[in-house]
C-alpha cells in the first residue's frame, strides 16, 4: 500500500482515537488515559514483536530509548489534559508547531538549517495559531489584532499542548537516532511495547491498582487501543517508504480531522474559521517538510 493513504489512516486513527477519549473517557486522570494509550496499545502490539526475532542492539539503542521513555511519558500526560478539559479545535492544532521546534532541536542536535521555505512555513504555522483564537469581528478592528497572542496565553489547553509539541520535537529527534538501530515495522511495536511496560511500572508505584482502569469501561477503552495501535502500525509501514519528513507533514492532517470531531460530536463552535486555521498550520508543516 502507498505511503500516503497509509499516513492519511494514520492521521485519522489519532483524530479518533482523540475524539473517543474525550467522548467516553472523560472522568479518567490523565495517568489512567496515558495508561491506555501507552499501556493497552502496547499489549495489543505484543504479538507483533513474536514474527521476527530482534536485531542485536547496542548500547547506543538503550541510551537513546532511556532518554525517550520519560519525554514520552511526561508529553502524553500533557496532551491527555489538553484534549480531555479543552476545546479539541483550540488544542489539536497547536500539535503543528512540533515541526517548528523540530527546525531548533534539529539544528541544536543534528546541525539541521532551515530554508527559505521553511521559514515561510514556520510563519504559516504561527499565523494559523494566530487565526485559531481570533474573537469574532477581530480583524474589523486593528486595535483587536495582538487578541489571539492574549488568547494563546490565557488558554492553558493551548499552552499544555505547545509543551507536548515541544517534547515531541525532542522525541521525534531520538527516534530518528534509536531507529538506525531497528527497521522501523518493527521499531513501533518493540517502541510501544517498552513504553506501555515502563507507563504501568511508574504509575503503579503511586497508584498499585491502576491497571484496572483498562477494564473501568472495557468498550471505549479497547477502541482507544485499537485505534491507536493502527495508528502506530500505519505510521511505521509509512515511513519505510517515504522521507520522515514528509510523512510528519502529511500525518499533521489529524489537526483537521480532530477539528470537524469537536464541532460534530462536541459541538464546538467557529468551525469555519478553525478549519481555516487549521489548514494555514497543515500549509506550513507541509512548507517545512519540503
Amino acid at each position: 500500500m502507498h505511503w500516503l493513504p497509509l499516513t492519511l489512516i494514520c492521521a485519522f486513527s489519532l483524530a479518533s482515537a482523540d475524539a473517543a477519549t474525550k467522548r467516553w473517557l472523560q472522568g479518567y486522570s490523565a495517568r489512567e488515559l496515558a495508561l491506555i494509550r501507552f499501556g493497552l496499545t502496547g499489549l495489543l502490539m505484543t504479538p507483533l514483536l513474536l514474527t521476527r526475532p530482534l536485531p542485536p542492539l547496542p548500547v547506543e539503542f538503550w541510551c537513546w530509548i532511556a532518554a525517550l521513555l520519560p519525554l514520552e511519558i511526561i508529553a502524553m500526560l500533557l496532551y491527555m489534559r489538553a484534549i480531555r478539559d479543552h476545546p479539541l479545535s483550540l488544542t489539536l492544532p497547536y500539535l503543528a508547531f512540533t515541526p517548528v521546534f523540530v527546525t531548533v532541536t534539529g539544528w541544536l542536535l543534528l546541525g539541521e538549517q532551515v530554508s527559505p521555505l521553511g521559514f515561510g512555513g514556520i510563519l504559516l504555522v504561527v499565523s494559523g495559531a494566530w487565526a485559531l483564537n481570533l474573537e469574532p469581528g477581530g480583524l474589523a478592528d486593528w486595535r483587536r489584532l495582538h487578541a489571539p497572542l492574549g488568547a494563546i496565553a490565557r488558554n492553558k489547553g493551548s499552552r499544555l499542548m505547545l509543551l507536548a509539541a515541544m517534547l515531541y520535537s525532542l522525541t521525534s529527534v531520538g527516534g530518528k537516532g534509536a531507529m538506525q538501530y531497528m527497521p522501523p515495522g518493527q521499531f513501533g511495536p518493540f517502541y510501544f511495547s517498552i513504553l506501555g511496560l515502563t507507563t504501568l511500572a511508574l504509575f503503579s508505584i503511586h497508584q498499585p491498582g491502576i491497571i484496572r482502569v483498562i477494564w473501568r469501561r472495557p468498550g471505549p477503552t479497547l477502541l482507544v487501543g485499537v485505534l491507536m495501535g493502527l495508528m502506530v502500525v500505519t505510521h511505521f509501514i509509512a515511513l519505510q517508504q517515504v522521507e520522515t519528513a514528509y510523512m510528519i507533514a502529511v500525518k499533521r492532517t489529524s489537526l483537521l480531522f480532530g477539528i470537524l470531531y469537536g464541532a460534530l460530536l462536541f459541538h464546538e463552535k467557529g468551525l469555519t474559521l478553525h478549519f481555516i486555521a487549521g489548514g494555514l498550520m497543515v500549509a506550513g508543516v507541509i512548507l517545512i517538510a519540503l
